[in-house]
């Protein structure tokens, strides 16, 4: 993820179990009202949890396993077969864990192998988590999370190191923006592509960015950071899709004039 001279979206990501890693995606297809697709389609439940899969609502993320308090979760490479819906997690390049999550089976074969690795962490038995069309967002609404790179190089700047942009977690990357003009989008239209998306709130950061996604060491103290210079603890914006459509690595990026 490195500068480009126009507004561009840069990079994808999305989130298949809320708290694992990210993959990267070269193109997706959004839909209206929607998310990534399979963004954080599904959670672990640390311990015995409030999550009704026939009634699905939204719950405070402290519910379910997640890098703001477990960050060991971070050491763990993870990849998801949308096709099959199967999850499968790596740690120092070597398979310890596999299932397919959209059956009984699968989702105890990960199970088990959290109950054992995040043991020290666990309120109870952990439990694989989903329901059709729900997602385990921080936020009660269906979004796609934005992040502006000129942004993280100014906090960059600030600290006087290299910041992983993916300690934020976002879905869209995008560069060729002046930085921190992305708080003044709340209300909006951000065009992403052909994709239309209405900005609606602002992304407080919570610890997990202190986190390093790659290694799982609490390294940084990135809200204190930002609270401390900027006067508040927000990056990256949180967006509707208004009208969806086919985002590709590229596609140009522009915000509506202010109302």
């Amino acid at each position: 993820m490195t500068g480009s001279a126009a507004p561009t979206v840069t990079a994808l990501y999305r989130y298949a179990v809320k708290g694992l890693s990210g993959e990267a995606r070269d193109r997706v297809t959004l839909e209206a009202g929607g998310t990534m697709p399979f963004d954080r389609a599904y959670a672990i439940e640390n311990g015995p949890g409030r999550f009704d899969s026939e009634n699905p609502r939204h719950l405070p993320k402290i519910t379910f396993l997640m890098l703001m308090r477990d960050e060991r979760l971070a050491t763990l490479a993870t990849t998801f077969d949308d096709a099959t819906e199967t999850l499968t997690i790596m740690r120092a390049g070597k398979q310890v864990a596999r299932g397919q999550l959209s059956t009984p089976l699968g989702r105890k074969m990960i199970e088990q192998f959290f109950a054992a690795y995040m043991k020290a962490e666990l309120r109870g038995p952990p439990k694989v988590v989903f329901a059709p069309g729900h997602t385990f967002s921080d936020v009660a609404f269906k979004c796609v999370h934005v992040v502006n790179l000129a942004t993280v190089r100014d906090v960059e700047r600030v600290m006087g190191r290299r910041v992983d942009p993916l300690r934020f977690r976002a879905n869209v990357y995008i560069d060729g923006i002046p930085p921190w003009a992305e708080l003044g989008w709340v209300g909006r239209e951000l065009s992403l592509g052909d994709v239309r998306t209405k900005v609606v709130d602002l992304t407080g950061r919570c610890d997990a960015t202190n986190v390093d996604p790659q290694t799982g060491a609490r390294d940084m103290g990135l809200p204190t950071l930002l609270l401390r210079t900027w006067g508040h603890s927000d990056l990256g914006v949180y967006a509707k899709i208004v009208e969806g459509g086919e985002l590709s690595i590229g596609d140009e990026v522009a915000v509506s004039a202010a109302v």
